[in-house]
């Protein structure tokens, strides 16, 4: 099987799901709903109804954003942080697929699903949850991740794309 991959420098922390598979999936679900906080509803709502239709696009998701960087820090101070599952193995990612993943090292049990964490390179940076099977010693097929999560996924690996197709050119 031939998988196309680009290569991109992030970080994951995982476990084999059956260890905990119950508390995988509400992390899983509580990672998706994080965006789901007052002020982001009631952006949802205001561009539904058309209220932000005049409104700079670009300034009000900083807006939005410096309301929700004020809120992370209140819930710091007060200890509020939400807890995260300890997961056993924490490794780079050297490159990416749409649908697929290569680890830096060989941590993998080929057959064997996982759930994991990774830490997304992109404005406003978090973890997005996600479950996969190890294809081979290093290479992992993703085989659940959420809507939104997939979008930036698929994003980032554009992105990569093309910084990779610039430096080729600069190196005419």
């Amino acid at each position: 099987m031939s998988v196309r991959l680009v290569p991109a420098p992030i970080s994951i922390v995982f476990s084999e799901a059956n260890i905990d598979t119950e508390g995988y999936l509400r992390e899983y679900h509580q990672l998706s709903d994080s965006d789901d906080n007052p002020i982001n509803q009631w952006l949802k709502l205001a561009k539904a109804r058309g209220e932000s239709s005049e409104t700079d696009p670009v300034l009000l998701n900083l807006i939005v954003e410096l309301h929700n960087k004020i809120d992370s820090l209140e819930r710091f101070l007060k200890g509020d942080e939400p807890k995260r599952i300890s997961l056993s193995t924490q490794a780079n990612i050297d490159s990416i697929g749409f649908e697929h993943f290569n680890l830096g090292e060989k941590l993998l049990k080929e057959g064997e699903e996982y759930y994991g964490r990774i830490e997304m390179p992109v404005h406003p940076k978090r973890d997005i949850g996600v479950f996969f099977e190890a294809k081979s010693d290093s290479l992992a097929h993703i085989i659940k991740m959420h809507d939104r999560d997939e979008k930036e996924w698929g994003a980032y690996l554009t992105a990569r794309e093309r910084v990779l197709i610039r430096e080729a050119k600069e190196n005419r």
